[in-house]
């Protein structure tokens, strides 16, 4: 597929696109602090659609698209890390497992992810009442799309989470990625002081992290989603079938990477994100994709169960409603 082949200039020009305003506007933030707090809440917005569109950058390099060289993938991907707070090399390892089994029921990721695997109705309902009730209030919007995120990227990558001891790269390059941070924000916070390092840093990465997620989990589960036996899966079907066209107005196209064009990129991981759009209006067969507005992703992270015998995703309000009588 041609659209699979890097373009170094647009790759170079997305880094030079987002890199100094993100800088511009962290300086100016830390500035604006003189002036007082508005100022950095102002500005901390666009600043966050910046950093989600280096998560998208860093997103790319992981899956060797940015750029034709590996080389120059890792360098900019690690790079990346460095606003996104993400480790490089662990997250990239754990996307590639996540391509591996999306929607395919028999193969569904068991591991700590709650954005973009599902859990049956039948399954949800054979659990106990308390791990019910635990099941919901992790997956409850409040706490899954607004309270774990900035706990995801802030706590939870500082650690090797879900990842095995035979992952030793992967490992290692958490603590090298900390160490990273930690000299490079610490350094920060001689030079500017603790408490506006700290201050600006969270008013970028909260709303940045919300964000993300938020762009990651619908692209994955909505009203219309489909997810399949292991029997009947093929990577056509699920692309189309399993994964959004997230149809955003362009300005958030922009700072997303396009990664709204989310069925393009699960039949092939490989396409650069500023080829993607061209690569969907080219091919008929995308013509077919589950187009999620804006409105409808608003309201797709209560979408958290499948549905086997409806053959759809429905809320915890309708799983209830099939509640088997005499459990506790």
């Amino acid at each position: 597929m041609r659209f699979q082949e890097a373009l170094p200039r647009a790759a170079l020009s997305q880094i030079a696109t987002t890199f100094p305003p993100l800088l511009a506007l962290l300086a100016a933030m830390h500035a604006g602090l003189r002036l007082g707090w508005w100022p950095m809440f102002v500005l901390a917005l666009p600043a966050a659609g910046l950093v989600v569109r280096v998560f998208a950058l860093q997103h790319d390099c992981g899956h060797g698209s940015l750029f034709r060289s590996r080389r120059a993938n890792d360098a900019v991907g690690r790079f990346c890390s460095l606003f996104t707070l993400t480790p490089y090399s662990h997250w990239r390892r754990q996307h590639a497992a996540h391509h591996a089994v999306w929607n395919d029921l028999d193969h569904r990721d068991r591991g700590a992810d709650i954005y973009s695997t599902c859990t049956t109705v039948a399954e949800y309902q054979a659990l106990g009442r308390w791990r019910r009730l635990g099941f919901r209030a992790v997956r409850h919007p409040l706490v899954a799309q607004l309270l774990l995120p900035p706990l995801v990227f802030l706590v939870l990558y500082r650690i090797p989470f879900d990842a095995p001891p035979a992952w030793r790269r992967e490992r290692r390059g958490v603590h090298l990625t900390n160490l990273a941070l930690a000299a490079a924000y610490g350094g920060l916070c001689l030079i500017l002081g603790f408490w506006p390092m700290v201050s600006v840093l969270l008013a970028v990465m909260v709303p940045a992290s919300i964000a993300g997620v938020w762009l990651f989990s619908v692209q994955h589960r909505f009203e219309g989603v489909r997810w399949i036996r292991h029997a009947a899966w093929d990577p056509l079907t699920a692309s189309l079938e399993g994964s959004s066209y997230l149809r955003l107005p362009p300005i958030l196209r922009w700072f997303t990477g396009r990664l709204g064009f989310h069925h393009v990129h699960h039949l092939a991981p490989r396409i650069p994100n500023y080829r993607l759009e061209d690569c969907h209006n080219a091919h008929p067969a995308f013509a077919g994709a589950h187009v999620v507005t804006l409105r409808d992703a608003l309201s797709a992270p209560c979408y958290v169960l499948w549905d086997e015998v409806a053959g759809r995703m429905v809320t915890f309000a309708e799983a209830a409603g099939r509640q088997p009588r005499g459990r506790d």
